[in-house]
């Protein structure tokens, strides 16, 4: 991290914007069993995910990153959306497929990052708004 990217965020382990050092993402190895569902459906069920939190023009929520692996990639398929974060990189999207129809660009991927953002290639990212993603933690 340089100097300035220090100076200005203060967060260690921090993953910046080259271009904006005010724009940066904390990516936090998840050991929690994390699920996303939809319609009581689940779409992933994982205790590899990866937890994002990122700061740009707002303070974002926190986006869960699931493998593959840990998807049930057989009801996404592939979109012609495509959007571009100049933190992450390239993203490529997805519609679910549920026993009640299709939804629409619920889940995405980047499948082209930048820099160190590589360590959620190929990842795959839910929408909160349609997904509902759940962190288990232990009761206290």
């Amino acid at each position: 991290m340089s100097d300035l990217q220090s100076a200005v965020t203060l967060v260690k382990d921090g993953i910046h914007n080259p271009s904006e050092p005010r724009h940066f993402m904390r990516v936090i190895e998840c050991s929690n069993q994390v699920t996303a569902t939809l319609d009581g459906l689940e779409l992933a069920n994982s205790r590899r995910a990866l937890k994002v939190k990122e700061v740009g023009f707002d303070i974002y929520d926190t986006v869960f990153y699931f493998p593959r692996e840990d998807v049930s990639m057989a009801r996404l398929s592939k979109n012609e959306k495509t959007t571009h974060c100049p933190l992450k990189g390239d993203t490529e999207y997805f519609d679910i497929q549920t026993d009640d129809g299709q939804k629409e660009n619920l889940a995405w991927s980047y499948d082209r990052t930048i820099g160190i953002a590589d360590v959620i290639k190929n990842y795959i990212g839910f929408d909160t708004r349609g997904v509902q993603v759940t962190e288990y933690t232990a009761g206290i």
